[in-house]
């Protein structure tokens, strides 16, 4: 049953994060020729971030001892039992976040357009809200280890923010 729900809760991400978010940019951005160029740093962009997005699910999974996604308190999956502060995590505490604002950010490049952006302002604002409740669990799951690690890593992107 936990295999199951775990395999569940990837595809889940797959199918929202990976597919369903960028065929929607793409859909409302009409018939947007990107040229190479554009088409050149969308790969690249895609290619870190969903690494860094992956590698960021395999440590919690190992390391953590459970899963990525609770969903506004909702426990899509089994959540993690340790703290995780190595790793994709010591670059910063959302490191799957990161790698999927790195890949947005290469599809409104790609894309060029203002329904692409709108789309990636809105998932952004829908996920600061996400990680403001996600942080307060944690905090109550792991104290004061948690708070420490917050003064000493950026919430998503390393040196800024």
């Amino acid at each position: 049953m936990k295999n199951a729900r775990d395999i569940i809760g990837y595809i889940m991400g797959l199918i929202l994060f990976i597919i369903l978010i960028p065929l929607l940019m793409w859909k409302l951005s009409g018939n947007v020729d990107p040229g190479t160029g554009r088409i050149v740093v969308l790969v690249v962009l895609g290619v870190i971030g969903i690494a860094l997005s992956i590698w960021s699910i395999v440590y919690m999974k190992i390391v953590g001892k459970g899963n990525p996604m609770d969903a506004f308190n909702h426990e899509v999956a089994p959540r993690t039992s340790e703290l995780m502060t190595g790793g994709p995590y010591r670059i910063c505490r959302n490191p799957m976040l990161l790698g999927v604002f790195i890949f947005y950010t290469g599809l409104v490049i790609c894309l060029w357009s203002w329904q692409a952006l709108v789309i990636f302002i809105a998932y952004v604002a829908i996920m600061m809200v996400q990680v403001s409740r996600e942080e307060k669990r944690l905090e109550e799951d792991f104290g004061e280890a948690y708070r420490e690690y917050k003064r000493r890593t950026k919430k998503i992107i390393p040196f800024i923010f």
